[in-house]
């Protein structure tokens, strides 16, 4: 059963699976800039990084507002945070896991030196 959290999650990490979006999502990290501000380092055209920037937005990591001629692009730093919560969860169930492995893995050699 997919809930919408988890579709909410797959359109992330889908957006992110490219590595100009990344590399886009890197650069707004640092401050607001336009598609053209964003194309400067791609040899892509600003139609591509317009489309890049559209599957940002849909996922929710990017916001987009129109100021007279330009249109200017943000971080959405709350989904980022989310994305980072959903993360950390991830890395504290493995980590208990790799804990209890250890402690297992511990209990047997002491065992076999018995």
């Amino acid at each position: 059963m997919t809930t919408t959290a988890d579709a909410d999650l797959d359109a992330v990490f889908a957006a992110l699976g490219h590595r100009t979006r990344r590399a886009i999502v890197a650069r707004l990290a640092r401050g607001d800039a336009t598609v053209g501000e964003l194309a400067e380092p791609f040899d892509l055209t600003h139609q591509a990084v317009s489309r890049h920037v559209g599957i940002l937005r849909r996922s929710g990591l990017v916001q987009q507002w129109v100021d007279g001629q330009r249109r200017p692009c943000r971080l959405n730093v709350e989904r980022m945070r989310e994305l980072g919560g959903w993360i950390a969860e991830q890395q504290r169930e493995w980590e208990s896991r790799l804990d209890r492995l250890e402690e297992h893995l511990a209990a047997v050699r002491t065992r076999r030196q018995r």
